[in-house]
């Protein structure tokens, strides 16, 4: 029996997709007693009522025709208890494992206990009710628990409520008892990220089923996507998630909520787009929960077709003329100190999009003025004039990543180049200087300084970029691009560890050791870079303002 859990994070999917992908999985196990144990964590849309063997038809309220009406789905399915109600904002998770010495009522009990402990960690008493299963807090149910077993292996699971609209419940007679439902969210009065309940659930689920010596012990974990048969297209990796099968060092431990809730009510108000979403970042949890976000602009769909990035690819969407007061009220709602803007790449624009750039540093800059404003731009195309028009709009910091080493920019970045990125970093450098000299000339004074290799100020920025490693490069081709960048007149740069964000992207070809980014970081330093963030987690934009902090007053002479 093998020890190996692949977790498949389906997002939002059919309760259809989600049971056949079950059923192959599960005939793929009974097939083969030595393959892989799988996990699958969902969130069903459309919304869907469920018959277990035991439900009675009376505990669906309404007629078929009026929830069909409603778009919700009715469907009868093979394991026990009666009847439930699943929708967004309800985790469900179905283990497909094999029972061994574990008895179905002891699996059960497993299931509940992996609820219970997570409740505890959020400060929720939970527990369990003779004769009724689920887990309860007080007279409300919190969980649902139905299990399957065909040939000793389990299948189907539990669905937490997390944030769910609970009024789907009032369709039906919950699990055939009159009492009330609950959720996660309800019981704390604040917002609940579904990310960090996802990553809660997963430890907690390793950690009985482990505990249990009788059955499965899964101290190798994967997160990926089922690639056999005509589930492919409904997988997706989930690295973000607990793995045993990644290094200890790339284990996410789960964040507090904190101000989460405040930056998802703030961008959904304002209808903003974030990179740390579109791009599947593992650091979001984090950064949200201390209340900071990168903003996305130009639309949530790039026309370029990156191997290594999950923004949606394809057609462009139009440009919303009010983004850029959009994202200075968010920044404001939000009390951001340091404002990090990024965009898609819109070859389709005349200019890049630079002018919607530049808009958006000035409404960002207009509202609050002492705020350090850091923009993470596209190429432009190499154009000149578009990189001039966003220096001008006066950014703190310019930041260009050049991704990755340039023998690996055909299968990486297809339709970037290599030379042309530092180019983008080379003016921005070039204008820099030229600006700061000017200042120099026009007599501002040295509180205004923060480099001392000329006088720059605000309307001289910092030159940045980033650098992904783990896609087959080697150190001495490492060295060679921080070189470049140095020569480019880059002074700050960030290096982290690629993962794949989903399954069509690009693989991980090896995971790099902290040891050997604290090497990466001194061999910047001791070029002259004025400060290096480099570690396994470490993204273009992350603890971006101390990033900035350690910079001012380290840089060294450009082009050294």
């Amino acid at each position: 029996m093998s020890n190996r859990l692949i977790i498949h994070d389906l997002g939002r999917c059919s309760y259809d997709r989600a049971f056949q992908l079950q059923i192959e999985l599960l005939e793929g196990l009974i097939a083969d007693a030595s393959g892989p144990a799988h996990l699958l964590l969902v969130e069903h849309d459309p919304p869907v009522i469920t018959l277990g063997r035991r439900a009675r038809p009376q505990n669906i309220l309404p007629g078929r025709d009026d929830l069909a009406s409603r778009g919700v789905q009715v469907r009868e399915v093979p394991r026990g208890g009666d009847v439930t109600w699943h929708g967004p904002g309800q985790l469900v998770a179905y283990p497909i494992v094999p029972l061994a010495g574990r008895g179905v009522r002891r699996y059960v009990h497993d299931l509940e206990e992996a609820v219970i402990r997570l409740a505890g960690r959020l400060g929720i008493a939970a527990g369990r009710e003779n004769g009724a299963t689920g887990v309860w807090v007080g007279q409300a149910k919190l969980a649902a628990v139905g299990v399957a077993v065909r040939r000793w292996v389990a299948w189907h699971g539990l669905a937490l409520n997390v944030k769910a609209d609970l009024s789907g419940f009032d369709l039906i007679v919950p699990c055939g008892l009159h009492r009330p439902v609950t959720s996660l969210e309800r019981l704390l009065a604040r917002p609940v990220e579904m990310d960090q309940v996802k990553a809660m659930l997963v430890e907690e689920l390793m950690a009985v089923l482990g505990e249990n010596r009788d059955g499965p012990h899964f101290s190798a974990v994967e997160a990926g996507s089922f690639t056999g048969g005509k589930s492919e297209k409904w997988g997706a990796s989930l690295f973000s998630l607990f793995s045993r099968r990644l290094p200890q060092w790339l284990v996410i431990k789960p964040q507090p909520v904190n101000q989460a809730g405040q930056v998802r009510r703030v961008l959904a108000q304002l209808g903003l787009a974030t990179v740390c979403t579109s791009a599947r970042c593992p650091n979001r949890a984090e950064c949200f929960s201390r209340g900071t976000a990168t903003f996305m602009i130009l639309g949530e769909v790039c026309t370029r077709r990156c191997r290594f990035c999950a923004v949606g690819q394809g057609a462009p969407q139009p440009v919303r003329a009010d983004e850029p007061a959009a994202v200075a009220e968010a920044a404001a709602k939000l009390d951001l100190r340091h404002v990090v803007v990024t965009s898609v790449t819109r070859d389709d624009m005349a200019d890049g999009g630079a002018a919607h750039f530049a808009r958006t540093i000035q409404a960002i800059r207009h509202r609050l003025p002492q705020a350090v404003i850091e923009v993470l731009a596209p190429d432009f195309a190499g154009q000149a004039g578009a990189i001039d028009a966003v220096l001008a709009a006066g950014p703190d910091v310019f930041n260009h990543n050049i991704e990755t080493v340039a023998r690996l920019y055909p299968a990486v970045r297809p339709q970037a180049d290599y030379r042309r990125s530092l180019e983008v970093l080379s003016r921005a450098a070039a204008l820099s200087v030229a600006q700061a000299s000017l200042l120099c000339v026009v007599g501002r004074g040295p509180k205004d300084f923060h480099r001392r290799d000329a006088c720059a100020t605000s309307a001289s920025p910092l030159v940045k970029s980033g650098l992904m490693v783990g896609l087959g490069e080697t150190p001495a081709e490492v060295a060679a691009v921080m070189a470049d960048l140095r020569q480019a007149g880059c002074d700050v740069l960030t290096i982290g560890q690629y993962l794949q964000p989903c399954r069509d992207k690009l693989p991980v070809a090896e995971f790099i050791p902290p040891a050997q980014f604290d090497a990466y970081r001194k061999e910047a330093l001791a070029m002259g870079f004025a400060a290096v963030a480099a570690g396994p987690l470490v993204r273009s934009s992350y603890n971006a303002q101390a990033v900035h902090q350690q910079s001012l007053g380290r840089a060294g002479a450009r082009g050294a």
